[in-house]
């Protein structure tokens, strides 16, 4: 490999050049009969040469892009995909010049400079929707090798915006998942104002897809560098914007006709990213201070609550399972999570905890305290959202010790809790147990 002389990569780039006329002269009941075969087959080779050669070389790489190799296989490929026939010889060959850009590319900058210049956006957008996936991942793969965060700010182009429409759309439909998945996480996902312009074009089904690739990038359990952090407060405030806008769509639930109501699967993922960001201290001190975020949570735990009291549907307290069942709606945690996320919002916040004071907020969790089919682990979350409800926080304190006294709130719920009401002079105070081991 390291021996090749630049006469040889000089005669397949002939060979390619004189392949290239002799395709795009070819007449389609030719292709039928299978008469250029012996055409494609040797692009293929010529190719698969190339490919080859590449292959942490980058003496090789130079020759070859300085050649013109790059730009003659590009306008290859695209005589390729005009062809009417698609038979195996010409899959092969497609692929193996989709394999040589990739090889090609694969750290040498110049050589990506070049593919880009030459290929973006008209190249990916051909093979990005072709109905070879070996095409498609092949694709995919240039495509992750060329990005950098300025061709990722290209893409907010409206003309460019197709393609990372399509890398997403190949991702949903489980084409091929691994470039795909990378060129969205490790790129697509660093440029707020990218996924933004995305999110405004994508269906809601497709809406919850990008969700699920923002919750795996954000659940990654490494150190975070000040410059992700700053992304992902970018993102807390879109996603919170997003919720508060659509939160009330999850009501639509209470129908067994709109059990699968996309815009209310969007808000279940948007509460599910929330709930995650929220459970890291960078985000969550941002998410805090948010305007309307806390209020919007309760508000909407009061309105499913109400909702599941009026009628019987998913939101409606239940615990009559035997335990072998799963219940498969979409909405199951729901509560439990709006409560999660109110509790993590009032963590060591004096002006979030008596905010649910002045939301009524802090009954209608203790009315949600009971074990529940429909939302596991509410008890739990519960628990968690009352002590931080109470946390060096007298007047919630004694707002919950009150409610004891009145009988609106349940002492058995309090001690499972591991709190207790006592009577100290005139005043009811509300404190820490030790439950017995």
């Amino acid at each position: 490999r390291e021996m090749a002389e630049e006469s040889l990569f000089r005669d397949v780039l002939e060979i390619l050049m004189k392949a290239s006329n002799e395709v795009e002269g070819v007449r389609e009941e030719s292709w039928e009969s299978g008469d250029a075969d012996a055409c494609l087959l040797l692009i293929a080779e010529c190719f698969r040469c190339l490919r080859n050669a590449c292959v942490q070389c980058a003496k090789n790489q130079h020759v070859m892009r300085n050649l013109g190799l790059i730009h003659t296989s590009v306008h290859l490929i695209e005589v390729l995909h005009g062809v009417p026939v698609k038979q195996e010889s010409l899959l092969t060959a497609f692929r193996c010049s989709l394999q040589f850009l990739g090889n090609v590319a694969a750290g040498n900058g110049d050589s990506q400079n070049s593919i880009w210049k030459c290929a973006f956006p008209d190249l990916f957008l051909t093979c990005l929707t072709y109905s070879d996936e070996k095409i498609v991942a092949y694709c995919c793969m240039v495509l992750f090798t060329c990005l950098n965060s300025e061709r990722v700010r290209e893409l907010l182009n409206p003309g460019n915006l197709t393609v990372p429409l399509h890398v997403l759309k190949v991702y949903r439909e489980e084409l091929e998942t691994e470039w795909s998945f990378l060129i969205v996480t490790d790129h697509l996902l660093k440029c707020p104002e990218l996924v933004k312009a995305l999110y405004a074009k994508l269906s809601n089904q497709e809406r919850v897809t990008l969700l699920d690739l923002i919750m795996a990038k954000i659940s990654e359990n490494h150190p975070v560098t000040s410059e992700e952090m700053m992304v992902f407060l970018r993102y807390a405030d879109f996603l919170a914007g997003c919720f508060q806008e659509k939160c009330q769509a999850v009501l639509k639930l209470t129908s067994a006709v709109d059990a699968e109501d996309e815009e209310a699967l969007v808000t279940i993922r948007l509460l599910d990213v929330l709930c995650e960001m929220t459970s890291n201290n960078g985000q969550l001190e941002h998410l805090q201070v948010l305007p309307g975020l806390l209020e919007t949570a309760v508000d909407t735990l009061r309105l499913t609550h109400l909702a599941g009291k009026q009628t019987i549907n998913i939101f409606t307290v239940t615990h009559a399972m035997t335990g072998q069942e799963e219940i498969s709606h979409p909405a199951v945690g729901f509560k439990s999570h709006l409560i999660r996320l109110i509790g993590n919002l009032c963590y060591k916040n004096k002006e979030n905890q008596d905010k649910v004071y002045q939301l009524d907020g802090i009954p209608l969790i203790l009315d949600n305290c009971s074990i529940d089919d429909n939302n596991p682990f509410v008890n739990q979350w519960a628990v968690y959202a009352i002590r931080n409800l109470t946390e060096q926080n007298e007047r919630n304190q004694e707002l919950i010790a009150h409610m004891e006294e009145r009988g609106l709130a349940d002492n058995s719920i309090l001690e499972s809790m591991g709190l207790q009401v006592e009577k100290q002079e005139d005043k009811l105070i509300l404190r820490s147990i030790r439950k017995n081991p």
